[in-house]
């Protein structure tokens, strides 16, 4: 039950804190976007180039479940 009070007050907090700060809020978001598109953009370049890389062993015949 504490955690529920807890819960609820947290959000009420949030909706109250978010509807004063909104343009704040939208000033974080608008920061933090080109970052997550820059890391995961490098993410999947990263896992790309990998999965890339594996098929090239596997056509030259190298078993790489061997192991």
């Amino acid at each position: 039950m504490k955690t529920l009070i807890g819960g609820a007050i947290a959000v009420l907090f949030g909706v109250v804190g978010l509807a004063v700060w909104f343009t704040e809020f939208l000033q974080i978001i608008t920061g933090c976007v080109p970052v997550i598109l820059l890391i995961g953009g490098g993410f999947a370049l990263y896992l790309g180039f990998d999965e890339l890389k594996d098929s090239w062993k596997n056509d030259e015949g190298v078993d790489t479940s061997a192991n």
